[in-house]
């Protein structure tokens, strides 16, 4: 289908880039799609934005984004394969994006972890005990720590014990995203770094966006902003090319 640069106004573009965008986007609650252009523009290769929102997206390990949003400016394109119907980068474009998750969200990924990482044989008093990590509860603190509770069971006295750790991440200065170095393991502390340590891990990359992988888009961390039960993370946004439908 061809276009002319007179009707390719911000509806069409809308209508494309939805399109395109929904199939990428295909597990969430709610998806807006707003391009800001005009065929001038256009005719010189430029978007003057592109402003994804969009609400409950599943993303890798069944996480579930409350909300985000990703704003990207003056995007520069072909504008003879506009002229098609087909949005294509002549060169990357770089802008922000905004993530809102809930712990209940951020507990769900974490539970999941368990099955790969259930059962462990541990030494206690120099007896090897076999003990399976049951579930996982985490808490996003006021005080911008987050608490990973777990419940343990030692298979062989079918006892029950409760393990626990609270970190405080923070921004690596080198710019390399979220970095966690301040862990204080709380009840029973053996046990809580032998368990939830993978735990700990999946956290690491839920805390860095490394769920969100979506054709053509990047998001690096830059800032993020811990209240109680809600994470909310700044992050710097890349797209390469713009998916296709």
């Amino acid at each position: 289908m061809f276009f002319k640069f007179d009707d390719l106004g911000e509806k069409t573009i809308n209508k494309i880039a939805e399109v395109a965008l929904s199939t990428k986007l295909d597990k969430r609650d709610k998806l807006v799609v707003k391009v800001k252009t005009d065929p001038n523009l256009l005719a010189k290769g430029t978007l003057e934005s592109l402003v994804i929102d969009c609400q409950g997206l599943m993303v890798e390990n069944a996480l579930r984004m409350e909300s985000i949003n990703i704003t990207l400016n003056t995007i520069a394109v072909s504008p003879f394969k506009a002229l098609t119907g087909n949005i294509q980068l002549t060169q990357p474009s770089r802008g922000k994006a905004c993530v809102l998750l809930t712990e209940k969200d951020i507990t769900r990924v974490l539970d999941r972890a368990i099955l790969r990482n259930r059962q462990h044989e541990i030494v206690i008093d120099e007896k090897v005990i076999k003990v399976r990590l049951q579930q996982v509860n985490c808490n996003l603190l006021d005080t911008g720590k987050i608490l990973i509770e777990g419940t343990v069971k030692l298979k062989d006295t079918e006892d029950i014990k409760q393990v626990s750790l609270e970190i405080k991440p923070k921004i690596c200065q080198a710019g390399n995203g979220v970095i966690v170095d301040d862990i204080e393991y709380l009840e029973e502390p053996h046990l809580s770094s032998i368990l939830l340590n993978p735990i700990l891990e999946e956290a690491k990359s839920i805390l860095n966006l490394k769920n969100f992988k979506v054709d053509g888009f990047s998001l690096k961390v830059k800032e993020f902003n811990i209240k109680k039960g809600a994470l909310q993370l700044q992050a710097e946004a890349g797209m390469t090319h713009f998916p296709t439908a």
